[in-house]
């Protein structure tokens, strides 16, 4: 098993990437803390994790909160006796022209998506150290890549901050072992992306700029975490893993 022995935290793991990789952290030997708002979905994540013959935990995770986030490290050490990976995974997105995304917008996307890897990042990190390290993954997105004319200001502005945040924490705990990794997905079938997906013409503009031709799944994204979350990658850090089924090569 590729995760054997060590204890997971996954924020925003109650369904689509997130809930996938808490599954497969399970089914690898990992311990995992399921951290979301959404309760009854995360406790059904844990409770299928455990029917399976896996450890899990669901604690209730707003991750815009600094006493959310300590609520959950300690919950996942105080369970687990440790924590060797966090996972930032939660995120919201949309898509609004720049002159009409309020103030408003901008702040609750980058309160969730930039805010929460930072609130996380800060919160794991003493725990890890007292591990002896250990490995943060960051879910961005290939639009904190490349750019695109029908995108989300916030959204944008937010998974480009989470690439450049991962270096900067990459850089400053190296020493001490402890990796930091992104992710880049590009369109994946999830909730979040199912309106987008129900509308025709939208779902194949999409797909026309995607060179594979189809949206990617959920396990797709969570195979590339559990590689960085491993110990198969222990010499990989500040590196960015796109998987995008080709979107950010043209």
């Amino acid at each position: 098993m590729r995760l054997a022995g060590k204890a997971a935290l996954i924020s925003g793991a109650a369904r689509g990437m997130g809930a996938a990789e808490a599954r497969l952290f399970a089914r690898e030997g990992a311990s995992v803390a399921i951290g979301d708002i959404l309760e009854a979905e995360g406790e059904a994540v844990e409770a299928d994790i455990k029917a399976k013959g896996g450890e899990a935990l669901f604690v209730k995770l707003d991750v815009t909160s600094e006493t959310d986030w300590q609520r959950a490290v300690e919950a996942a050490v105080s369970r687990f006796g440790r924590l060797d990976i966090l996972v930032n995974n939660a995120g919201i997105g949309g898509a609004s022209r720049l002159e009409d995304t309020t103030a408003e917008a901008w702040d609750r996307m980058m309160d969730i998506n930039a805010k929460g890897v930072f609130l996380g990042t800060k919160a794991a990190v003493p725990a890890m150290r007292r591990a002896g390290g250990g490995s943060i993954v960051n879910i961005s997105s290939q639009l904190g890549l490349v750019g695109m004319r029908d995108s989300s200001p916030p959204y944008q502005a937010s998974k480009g901050a989470v690439r450049l945040l991962t270096k900067l924490t990459a850089l400053q705990y190296a020493g001490e072992g402890i990796r930091c990794n992104s992710v880049h997905p590009g369109p994946v079938v999830t909730a979040m992306t199912e309106r987008r997906r129900a509308d025709p013409a939208t779902y194949q503009r999409m797909v026309d700029r995607i060179p594979l031709g189809r949206y990617g799944e959920a396990d797709e994204v969570a195979y590339g975490v559990l590689y960085l979350a491993s110990d198969e990658a222990a010499f990989v850090t500040g590196s960015e893993l796109v998987i995008d089924g080709g979107w950010t090569a043209q």
